[in-house]
């Protein structure tokens, strides 16, 4: 399907212009066809041969200037989409409770330090939780959507917290003329089929952590004694699978060096029933194991362009493949998602501790960096100020001067702050891919994005 001309070149960080980018542009081919990705408002254009041959002059000859002079020649320039300026202020529109912090498994890499997040294992009390319940809805007005999710360590081991908070959520919720969706993250090793039948009832995105299949699973996932948990997550699961229709059941598979086979891993999610499957690198862990290099970041990238290639075949021949990295790409693509952050933590996102303190996200709980306030008083709004104004992209090195930046929005603060930037090279060429592949899908089935994206597949030049 990819013609041998393309190409996923990763470009040094330290610079502001590339072979075929600089920081309001990239230039990519599709099948001998050359396109242009325009940074600002995240537009994509077909372009002509002697377009192309300027803009690489131009590219060659280190002159950014002179790429955005031959772009608003053509009447591509458009006024800026996003600016320098911060959001004062963000009505919390999301929570996550960190109902339980504590689990059962013992996986080598938890960002939660096996559920505890540092400290002694814990429940939330149900008065914390329906405090924070309480604020979500109270602080929405009649017509907006809030979102609740269950986060741990485990959550399920706190059931009944769990079970009266979405009640409570359901019954302020309705009162006040507010829809709420809900959420859960889980390790499935205690889930039943009266929590599907709950789950279904209230239409719960339900997302479980599996790491493969059989031993690969068994490996970086064990219950804490050592014993492999994969064999008990299928047969808690399995009856999920076969109930799920306001319920939708994910799996989420974290990608160490250890399990970089993911076609496989995804075909056998697949085919165990679950919704969507998607992955996403272990970047930054507590005791740094099962971390990824570049080396081993650069093999998941050809890794997911196998998978995503096994998507657009899918697509084109009018099968459904649950890939949620590729399907979420095609979407914000078609779209033309163009944004400062890369999610809502620190803004419209919030994660609460068993205590009841706010914090950045749930990766933060514990954590004084993502410290925003509590439940009790509310957000602490200079704090909120102060990181929304440190984690926007146009403040960040060496985001700003990224072609990806608005697709991206810089990466997760979490890993960021704890990490580094070891993956802009992946993400940059996963990004790539996805410009390319979004091309030819529009190109062969229109009909999967309902309807064409103004300005998508125009052909510009003489």
């Amino acid at each position: 399907m990819t013609s041998a001309t393309e190409s996923y070149p990763i470009s040094p960080e330290s610079k502001a212009i590339g072979t075929d980018w600089t920081p309001e542009a990239l230039l990519f081919d599709v099948a001998g066809q050359p396109h242009v990705f325009i940074v600002n408002g995240s537009r994509i254009y077909g372009i002509e041969a002697d377009i192309a041959r300027a803009m690489t002059a131009r590219l060659e000859a280190c002159d950014p200037e002179g790429i955005d002079a031959l772009l608003a020649s053509l009447g591509l320039d458009a006024p800026t989409f996003v600016d320098d300026r911060i959001p004062q202020a963000f009505p919390t529109r999301a929570i996550s409770l960190a109902i339980a912090q504590k689990c059962n498994l013992g996986c080598a890499y938890c960002y939660a330090e096996g559920g505890t997040f540092g400290g002694a294992k814990k429940n939330m009390p149900d008065r914390v939780a329906a405090d924070a319940v309480r604020r979500l809805i109270g602080e929405a007005s009649p017509g907006d959507r809030v979102n609740l999710a269950f986060l741990g360590g485990e959550p399920l081991s706190n059931r009944p917290a769990l079970f009266a908070a979405t009640e409570l959520a359901v019954e302020l919720a309705a009162a006040k003329n507010v829809s709420v969706g809900f959420s859960i993250t889980t390790n499935g090793t205690l889930v039943t089929p009266d929590d599907g039948a709950f789950f279904e009832r209230h239409g719960f995105a339900v997302t479980v952590s599996i790491d493969g299949i059989g031993e690969m699973h068994d490996t970086l996932r064990p219950f804490k004694g050592g014993r492999g948990s994969f064999e008990r997550i299928v047969e808690r699961i399995r009856p999920l699978l076969g109930m799920q229709q306001r319920m939708q059941i994910s799996a989420r598979v974290t990608v160490t060096p250890r399990n970089l086979r993911l076609k496989a891993t995804l075909d056998g999610l697949i085919n165990l029933g679950f919704h969507s499957v998607g992955f996403s690198p272990m970047l930054s862990s507590p005791t740094g194991r099962q971390e990824m290099s570049r080396a081993d970041l650069s093999e998941m990238l050809g890794q997911m362009i196998d998978c995503g290639r096994a998507f657009e075949e899918q697509v084109i021949a009018g099968r459904r493949y649950p890939f949620s990295n590729m399907s979420s790409a095609m979407q914000e693509i078609h779209k033309g998602t163009h944004r400062p952050y890369p999610c809502g933590a620190g803004g419209p996102y919030l994660g609460v501790s068993a205590e009841g303190d706010f914090f950045a996200c749930h990766r933060f709980v514990g954590d004084e960096t993502g410290a925003m306030g509590n439940v009790a008083n509310g957000v602490d709004a200079d704090r909120q100020r102060d990181w929304l104004h440190r984690r926007h992209v146009h403040f960040q090195e060496p985001c700003k001067s990224c072609w990806a930046r608005y697709l991206c929005g810089g990466g997760c603060h979490y890993e960021v702050i704890h990490r580094g930037r070891p993956a802009c090279d992946y993400i940059r060429g996963w990004l790539r891919y996805c410009l390319q592949a979004y091309v030819r899908l529009l190109e062969a089935r229109p009909d999967y994005f309902g309807h064409a994206l103004a300005g998508s597949g125009t052909t510009v030049g003489r």
